[in-house]
């Protein structure tokens, strides 16, 4: 058994669960001052709304569209020290209104990284394997700072200043795929993405791409390395039977997003605060502004996660997916354990 160097995951990512008042309100409980919040209404149809501290406070994007930035003083206002505080906006804090917040830990608004032949904006944490890059695009091929000191198997990226989707690249599809998290799309093959240059310890690599690296317009790209005991960027074969495939991370599981890859299907994120218990089938989708659903049942183990339904977005017989995945290690380096699910 790998051990790992997270003795508490929560202190590095953190699930809270909230209800809208449609007025000021403090959400506590994160544990940490965030620096990536990701909210979502669970009830109603609303847009995603990711805010972090380096572009700044009252500044969204949307992961289910490819909207430029957009600016509201009504919605997260503050990042304090356990938690954020929300203004009025109902698609973070409309009355009586449940919602999800997935909250990641990095390092503050950031520093200036000059790894790359792009000056980059970096907030990052390199015991949780996570950072937050912002960046100005050149319209050619350049490598951009991402200060993790280690490869980044995911790097998800938004075009801020224009209207554009998200691309992501993921390992296990190689350095000429990319999928978009605010479409159902494929994976799609092509150079022009990545240049045909997978991402080192230090720079991830972009082409003359406009929604990756645009010449004079911002982006936000959050990477993601693995983290043993912690994250895992993977990837499974599923097999279209209820009793599905078993993915093992390592760990027991916080947070899962699944995407098919080898055909259309809509991204499904699952965490361990909105059931709590096995079998966990409460779903949002990274990709739709649709309320909660039930029906993409999963098992979160002690070491992994097990596929429970035949649904064609995360269990179609032969179809490929990647998948990534936070949690508790089974035992860090300083012998706390997991506990029971």
């Amino acid at each position: 058994m790998a051990f790992s160097t997270i003795n508490k995951s929560s202190s590095y990512l953190n699930s809270i669960l909230y209800t809208g008042n449609g007025s000021t309100q403090s959400i506590t409980g994160v544990g940490f001052q965030p620096d990536l919040t990701w909210i979502k209404a669970r009830d109603a149809a609303e847009n995603h709304r990711l805010f972090d501290a380096v572009r700044g406070v009252t500044k969204y994007i949307a992961s289910n569209n490819g909207n430029v930035e957009a600016t509201d003083a009504t919605t997260l206002t503050a990042f304090g020290a356990d938690g954020f505080t929300l203004s009025t906006a109902h698609p973070v804090n409309k009355d009586t209104e449940a919602y999800v917040s997935w909250n990641w830990k990095a390092n503050g608004a950031g520093s200036s990284n000059t790894d790359g032949s792009i000056t980059s904006t970096v907030s990052v944490n390199t015991t949780s394997g996570f950072s937050i890059v912002k960046y100005t695009g050149t319209g050619a091929a350049a490598t951009i700072g991402h200060g993790l000191g280690a490869v980044p198997k995911a790097v998800i990226i938004k075009k801020l200043s224009q209207s554009d989707n998200w691309f992501s690249y993921h390992e296990p599809l190689g350095n000429l795929g990319r999928l978009q998290l605010s479409a159902t799309a494929a994976v799609a093959n092509n150079s022009g993405y990545w240049d045909s240059t997978s991402p080192t310890s230090t720079v991830f690599t972009v082409l003359a791409n406009g929604a990756n690296n645009a010449s004079g317009e911002t982006h936000v790209a959050y990477c993601f390395a693995d983290v043993a005991g912690y994250s895992k960027m993977g990837s499974y074969s599923g097999n279209g039977n209820a009793d599905g495939p078993f993915v093992y991370t390592g760990f027991k599981p916080s947070l899962i997003i699944v995407k098919r890859t080898d055909s259309t299907g809509n991204w499904a994120i699952e965490d361990n605060k909105r059931v709590g218990y096995n079998p966990s089938n409460n779903h949002l989708y990274p990709n739709l502004a649709n309320a909660e659903s039930t029906g993409y049942t999963i098992d979160q183990l002690s070491n992994g996660f097990k596929v429970r339904v035949t649904s064609a977005d995360i269990n179609a017989s032969g179809g490929s997916y990647i998948c990534m995945a936070f949690g508790q290690p089974i035992i860090s380096n300083g012998g706390v354990c997991a506990t029971a699910r």
